[in-house]
């Protein structure tokens, strides 16, 4: 099996096979992972691979993934270079929360190549209108988070982002989980089914997601009930259990398109990212492809025009690629704050390693207790934000 230590020292070896086309040089095959078949990161994955095919002659595979760790584990073992992920394969990766933090896992040395900072589409907690009526608010009319509880909301196994983004919202209402009724699914298009067939009445998704339209249209139906920006307490509540959110107004997606857009929050998805070994050259020039062919593929997919290079965060919660940069800084866009910033989450990413690393020699009987309370330790000792 070829292993992420294997893979970069195999990527010079492979140079003669190379397609070249203004300048990009990449291999003739990308793999990377993405969320399931119909999913936003899926379809735009699938547009950018379009793209790449038709203009570098690069063919790119994407394998899709239920849930982070099924993102993920490919990425970890070698066997894709890339993966289109989201705040789960990510920050929590990098992080070693919930599912990483599993002793199988632990803080991930994670680096972002660029991400979908569209800001058209939500990332929200849907509900069934049929559900509205179970709350009392026939048409939805009136409905807001805090009318979930006693309702049914989706838990996805092994999807720590999904349930963490769920929780989020449920805060906002003033919820937690023992409001609600959980119930499990074994991945994001599951949850989807049950939105559609009854089993569940609220699910998280992307509102561009084919799901979502695909029970937009079903006799359910779907309402996204709204965030208030100017509701501070609300999102208080909401960002101290996921800092990334902030308020959009969503313009596309099910029950949303053709209309003025629906107040709501979102963070950046997909996320293109890797490992800090990833060969640097093959991730500058993956870098650069995903740019500079974005004149191909934008419009192809519901908001994939996120990706463009205007739109780009440099200090966001996750830390950039060196071979990322090198591309960045050729545009001129790469300044010095975003490298201080990166430099500082790095050091983060150490901090929680090394104190992974202290811990495993330790060998505590209750893994997942002694984690929690010396990763908190060694965060607040580096002076970083404690969360989580």
């Amino acid at each position: 099996m070829l292993t992420r230590h294997m893979f970069a020292a195999t990527v010079c070896a492979v140079t003669a096979s190379f397609a070249t086309a203004e300048e990009i040089t990449l291999p003739n095959q990308i793999a990377w992972t993405a969320y399931g078949t119909g999913s936003a990161g899926y379809n735009q994955s699938i547009a950018i691979g379009a793209a790449m095919q038709e203009k570098l002659g690069v063919n790119l595979r994407v394998l899709p993934g239920k849930n982070d760790i099924a993102r993920t584990e490919p990425l970890r073992q070698g066997k894709v270079q890339f993966s289109a992920n989201g705040v789960g394969g990510s920050f929590m990766a990098q992080e070693g929360v919930f599912q990483f933090g599993a002793e199988n896992w632990g803080p991930q040395p994670v680096r972002i190549l660029a991400a979908n900072n569209g800001g058209t589409f939500g990332l929200s907690l849907a509900v069934a209108e049929e559900a509205c009526e179970k709350a009392g608010k026939p048409g939805c009319e009136g409905f807001t988070y805090s009318d979930l509880k006693g309702l049914r909301v989706a838990w996805i196994k092994g999807a720590p982002a999904l349930n963490v983004n769920n929780e989020a919202y449920l805060a906002y209402g003033g919820l937690t989980w023992d409001d609600v009724e959980i119930v499990e699914f074994g991945g994001y298009g599951d949850s989807w089914t049950g939105m559609i067939d009854g089993t569940v009445d609220a699910a998280f998704a992307a509102t561009t997601s084919g799901r979502v339209y695909e029970a937009a249209s079903a006799p359910r139906g779907v309402f996204w009930p709204p965030i208030d920006p100017a509701n501070a307490e609300g999102l208080a509540r909401m960002q101290s259990i996921a800092p990334f959110f902030s308020p959009i107004t969503a313009t596309v997606g099910g029950n949303i398109d053709g209309t003025d857009g629906i107040q709501t929050a979102g963070y950046a998805y997909p996320v293109l990212m890797t490992y800090s070994e990833q060969n640097t050259d093959l991730t500058y020039n993956m870098t650069k492809a995903l740019h500079e062919l974005y004149d191909e593929y934008t419009g192809k997919a519901p908001s994939v025009d996120g990706w463009s290079l205007d739109k780009q965060n440099f200090t966001w919660v996750a830390p950039y690629h060196e071979g990322a940069i090198r591309y960045y800084q050729e545009t001129g866009l790469w300044s010095d704050e975003a490298q201080a910033h990166n430099d500082k989450l790095i050091e983060r990413q150490n901090a929680l390693q090394k104190a992974w690393e202290e811990l495993k020699a330790e060998a505590p009987e209750n893994w997942q207790e002694a984690w929690e309370a010396k990763r908190r330790k060694a965060l607040a000792a580096g002076g970083f934000e404690v969360v989580f």
